[in-house]
């Protein structure tokens, strides 16, 4: 039988919202994702009894301490990593800025930074704000008509000053899922680092850092059920050994050393929450999806993931399919079923995606309009005069209902009524 995940929107009470009337569709997962109330109540559990900093001698601050510890344990579970790798900051964007500038305190001017015109710009405006030292940035180039990386490129720009290879898993834009396991090998064979940017992909995608061996990856929980918590993973050697600008009484050990400030105590309880969530969707397939040599907790989180690709892909092709013969209106990127998640981003003839958007969210249909921070893909589209992109995203609490409605008020636009 077909994996059908719908029953799990009666745990969202957004679920529950109205505009103008119509119950809302919301497709706006990529720029984040709505959140269960099991989420919402764990973060209310700790304000309400366990609010507090830590270290301190008393029973609110060791549950503080407690709340860090689970939150490691359970995003260290999720990424298969272990706990001792995993830091937390405010947000992805913020955690790469102190990443990047405690990697160039050992680079010295005519090093070399590779990034990628597919990526979001938190994963290049980091790299390339080293330029400033000396540091020389390149770009590999993304070909216009699939939206995938140019891998000969990428390669042609290797070489012996090769210091950091900053790459998406996957496109927040258009979709696109980057092969970081080779990208990532290929870092390595001139002695870089490689630092892969999650953040889209962590909603969709089984992510095991131990096989695509990167050095760094970095995600957000509140593209995942959560709250807004940044997440960074380091490889225990690359984190040891991480000069990190830190205050003087900060730890200096890993992964405490580039957690500047207090942590969003409340939001990591919200993230331990949010990925026990995922792993309850995972339960009833894990004999189906998981394999028998996994612990428990990483067996449903595996079985989790697989089933939401294998439904939220049903969902992908009976959009795009309804898509493709909507008059005026052009798709971006790689067709269902080819290496991609969820995200479908198009124009419409004589619509703005402003005015689509806005069209569409006046029916309860919530989807994106814009470069969504991938700035540099939608000008080389040629697109970032003319308003970017719409934005359609997929998530678990999605319907083939939805998927209809939607196509049913799109083609209404595109037909003038």
């Amino acid at each position: 039988m077909p994996v059908d995940l719908s029953s799990c929107r009666e745990q969202f009470p957004a679920m529950s919202c109205q505009v103008n009337g119509n119950p809302v569709a919301y497709f706006d997962g990529p720029g984040g994702t709505q959140v269960p109330k099991s989420v919402i109540d764990r973060m209310v559990r700790y304000l309400s009894s366990q609010n507090a900093n830590i270290h301190g001698e008393f029973k609110s601050s060791r549950e503080t301490d407690a709340v860090i510890e689970e939150a490691r344990e359970r995003v260290a579970v999720f990424l298969g990593a272990s706990k001792e790798e995993i830091a937390f900051g405010a947000n992805m964007t913020t955690l790469n800025f102190a990443l990047s500038r405690a990697i160039a305190r050992d680079l010295v001017p005519g090093d070399e930074i590779i990034v990628t015109e597919l990526d979001h710009e938190a994963n290049i405006g980091p790299w390339t704000a080293l330029s400033e030292k000396g540091i020389r940035v390149l770009q590999v180039r993304v070909d216009t008509e699939s939206c995938t990386l140019d891998m000969a490129d990428l390669e042609s720009k290797l070489g012996p000053r090769t210091k950091v290879v900053a790459v998406t898993y996957t496109s927040n834009a258009v979709g696109t899922i980057n092969d970081v396991k080779r990208i990532a090998a290929m870092a390595h064979e001139v002695g870089a680092v490689c630092v892969v940017d999650a953040v889209s992909a962590a909603p969709h995608i089984l992510i095991d850092v131990r096989d695509i061996d990167c050095d760094y990856l970095l995600c957000s929980a509140y593209k995942f059920f959560g709250p807004h918590v940044g997440v960074l993973y380091g490889k225990r050697e690359k984190f040891r050994s991480l000069r990190a600008y830190k205050v003087r009484p900060q730890e200096d050990f890993h992964p405490e050393k580039i957690e500047t400030g207090t942590l969003n105590h409340e939001g990591l309880a919200g993230t331990t929450a949010a990925i026990d969530f995922i792993a309850s969707l995972g339960e009833p397939f894990v004999d189906e999806f998981a394999p028998g040599d996994v612990p428990e907790e990483r067996g449903k989180i595996i079985a989790a993931m697989r089933a939401m690709a294998e439904y939220e892909d049903a969902l992908l092709a009976r959009l795009m399919d309804g898509l493709s013969d909507v008059p005026g209106l052009k798709i971006y990127g790689l067709p269902a079923g080819a290496s991609r998640t969820p995200i479908v981003a198009f124009t419409m003839e004589g619509c703005s995606p402003a005015e689509v958007a806005r069209e569409l969210g006046e029916k309860g249909l919530f989807v994106w309009h814009g470069h969504f921070f991938a700035l540099t893909l939608i000008e080389r589209l040629g697109l970032a005069e003319k308003g970017g992109v719409v934005r359609i995203g997929i998530a678990p609490y999605n319907t083939a209902e939805e998927i209809d409605r939607l196509l049913e008020a799109i083609r209404s636009l595109a037909s003038g009524r």
